[in-house]
């Protein structure tokens, strides 16, 4: 098993990796979820996946396991800027804006995780190593970028995984329903990471 972050920069260096990544979330979010979200090619994407952006794949011999989207919240790509702040002032139809308890922050040191999955195909038997992998990935990226905070929009049962894939999370924002899952935005603190 392997974890790879990818980038606009490194992606040619991994073959089909993004590719596979992109056809791995559309399976996820538009045939598992039945959520209506851009596709061309076999492939899900969004006006958020920008070479601002930063994507965690968690593969095996080219099949791919789990993802996560890092994006900065200092992105800006036409009107959008990044999930959580673009949904808290009303330009996504599909998440609530009063998703978040204070305003939604711009800052350097802060990036959004966002797609996080991990495929439907994924043995149960490796399941939690396979999400251990993608946390440690995503913390690991997110600090070499730079971030001290990670926000995410998951679901609202990560009190029950957060401790034990070593994360310091709170909630920052009130529980919704949304395409039948209850969701929260987590604030995950990253500054005692440091080394």
């Amino acid at each position: 098993m392997q974890t790879t972050t990818l980038s606009f920069e490194n992606m040619h260096n991994h073959g089909e990796l993004f590719a596979n990544l992109l056809r791995a979330r559309r399976q996820s979010f538009i045939v598992q979820n039945n959520w209506d979200l851009p596709e061309a090619m076999g492939m899900e994407y969004d006006q958020y996946d920008t070479p601002a952006s930063r994507w965690v794949a968690v593969h095996q011999f080219g099949q791919i396991l789990a993802g996560i989207r890092l994006t900065p919240t200092t992105a800006r790509c036409g009107i959008y800027s990044y999930m959580i702040r673009d949904a808290q002032r009303g330009l996504l139809d599909s998440i609530p804006s009063d998703l978040l308890y204070d305003e939604a922050p711009v800052a350097e040191n802060i990036w959004e995780s966002s797609r996080v999955f991990v495929a439907h195909d994924t043995p149960q038997r490796i399941r939690r190593r396979v999400h251990a992998h993608l946390i440690t990935e995503m913390t690991k990226s997110a600090r070499e970028l730079g971030a001290t905070q990670v926000l995410g929009l998951i679901p609202a049962n990560w009190p029950r995984w957060a401790k034990r894939c070593g994360l310091d999370a709170v909630g920052a924002g009130r529980v919704m329903h949304i395409d039948g899952v209850d969701n929260q935005v987590v604030s995950i603190n990253l500054s005692t990471k440091l080394h």
